[in-house]
């Protein structure tokens, strides 16, 4: 186990991903772990809206995201098996 005074905690992220986040995101570039193919956002082929969207590799068909809007939330996953993060929107 890494010695916890070795690491921040969560809150740390806050100020990057704020910043990152708050840029438009169909020009955010994204390079598939599967076949290696890069290319905006915007080129990503995504299917839903429900239950969800999810937006996968015009090359592979590898899951690069899903988000799933409820009524006060928005689930982004990104990619297989990365877990899910939830947003609060109201």
């Amino acid at each position: 186990m890494s010695d916890p005074a070795a690491f921040l905690d969560g809150n740390s992220l806050a100020g990057p991903l704020s910043e990152i986040l708050s840029v438009e995101p169909t020009t955010a570039w994204w390079r598939c772990p599967n076949c290696r193919r890069s290319g905006t956002l915007a080129q990503l082929h995504l299917y839903g809206p429900e239950p969800g969207m999810t937006a996968r590799c015009p090359g592979c068909a590898y899951v690069a995201l899903r988000l799933v809007k409820e009524e006060d939330h928005i689930w982004l996953t990104l990619g297989s098996g990365s877990g899910a993060f939830r947003f609060r929107t109201a």
